[in-house]
C-alpha cells in the first residue's frame, strides 16, 4: 500500500463510519527524542485517525509560540533528520495509521529531495504538509512523492481567491489542509473567519476530503469547526499539554484524554464526504 492510498483508506473509513477525522500534531525532539515516541503512540491509542509528526526548524514562520518553543527546544537538545526518521519508524510498527511529516522546505533541500522522500518512506511516513512552499514551486517535491507514493497535502487559506484555490487544489492526491485563520498556529477562543463559505468555496474545486487547522483549542471548538469539513487538525493543544506534573506518564495521560475527548465530541457529526 502508498502512503497516498493509506491516507485515502483512513478517510474513506471514516466516511463510512459517519465521522470526522482527527488528525493530531506533536514536535519531533519534545520534550525529547524517547518522550516524542511515547506521546506519538498515546495519540495513536486515544483516537487519532492521522499523525503529525513535526520537524523542527529554527524558522517556523507558519507557527505559533507554543510549537516554536517546543521546535527550539528539540533544536537545542540535538535531534537530527535521522533521529527523527527513527522514530517514525517506530511508530509505523506500533500503528497502521497514516503518519505525516509537517516540515518546512529548507531541511528538504538541504538533505536532497529525493533522499528525503526516499528515507520518508522507508520510515513509514505517508506524506508531506510543507507550509512554507507555495504551489508555483512544489513540483520537484510533488514529482518526488508521486515516484514513491506519497502525498503532498496542499494548504488553502480563506484569503487565496477562486482562481488560486483552483490552483492549489489541482494537483492534491489525498486531502486538503484548509487553514482556519491568517496568521500562524495557535489554539485560540474564537475563529472569525466564515468557515462554511470557505469549505463551500473549496467544494467547487476539489472532490477530496477538507481538514481545518489553526487555532483548535479544545473538544468544544473541533466540534464547532468540524461542522463543515471531515477532520480536524490539533497541534498547539497537543503541545501545550506536554509539560507538567508526572513526567512522561503525566504527559501521556494529559494528551491522551485530550485527544480522546477532541474525538468524542468530533464523533457526534457525520462525515462530509460523499
Amino acid at each position: 500500500m502508498t502512503g497516498t492510498e493509506r491516507i485515502a483508506n483512513a478517510f474513506n473509513n471514516l466516511r463510512k463510519r459517519g465521522e470526522k477525522g482527527l488528525i493530531t500534531y506533536t514536535t519531533a525532539g519534545y520534550p525529547d527524542a524517547v518522550q516524542t515516541l511515547d506521546i506519538l503512540k498515546a495519540l495513536a491509542d486515544s483516537g487519532s485517525d492521522l499523525i503529525e509528526i513535526g520537524f523542527p526548524f529554527s524558522d517556523p514562520v507558519a507557527d505559533g509560540p507554543v510549537i516554536q518553543q517546543s521546535s527550539q527546544q528539540a533544536l537545542a537538545g540535538g535531534i537530527r533528520l535521522s533521529d527523527i526518521f527513527n522514530i517514525a519508524g517506530k511508530l509505523r510498527n506500533h500503528t497502521d495509521l497514516p503518519v505525516l511529516a509537517m516540515t518546512y522546505y529548507n531541511p528538504v533541500m538541504r538533505y536532497g529531495i529525493g533522499n528525503f522522500v526516499s528515507m520518508s518512506r522507508e520510515s513509514g511516513i505517508d506524506g508531506f504538509i510543507v507550509p512554507d512552499l507555495p504551489v508555483e514551486e512544489d513540483q520537484p517535491l510533488r514529482n518526488a512523492c508521486r515516484e514513491y507514493g506519497l502525498s503532498l497535502v496542499p494548504l488553502a487559506a480563506p484569503t487565496s481567491t477562486d482562481e488560486r484555490l483552483k490552483r492549489i487544489t489541482s494537483g492534491a492526491d489525498s486531502f486538503i489542509y484548509c487553514v482556519s485563520v491568517t496568521g500562524v498556529t495557535g489554539s485560540t477562543n474564537a475563529i472569525k473567519t466564515d468557515l462554511k463559505a470557505f469549505a463551500q468555496r473549496l467544494r467547487r474545486h476539489a472532490d477530496l476530503p477538507l481538514a481545518v487547522g489553526f487555532g483548535v483549542s479544545g473538544p468544544e471548538m473541533a466540534r464547532r469547526v468540524a461542522e463543515d469539513f471531515d477532520a480536524v487538525v490539533v497541534g498547539s493543544a497537543i503541545v501545550r499539554a506536554v509539560p507538567g506534573e508526572g513526567g512522561v506518564t503525566g504527559a501521556i495521560q494529559r494528551v491522551s484524554r485530550l485527544a480522546g475527548d477532541i474525538k468524542n465530541a468530533l464523533g457526534k457529526q457525520s462525515a462530509v464526504v460523499s
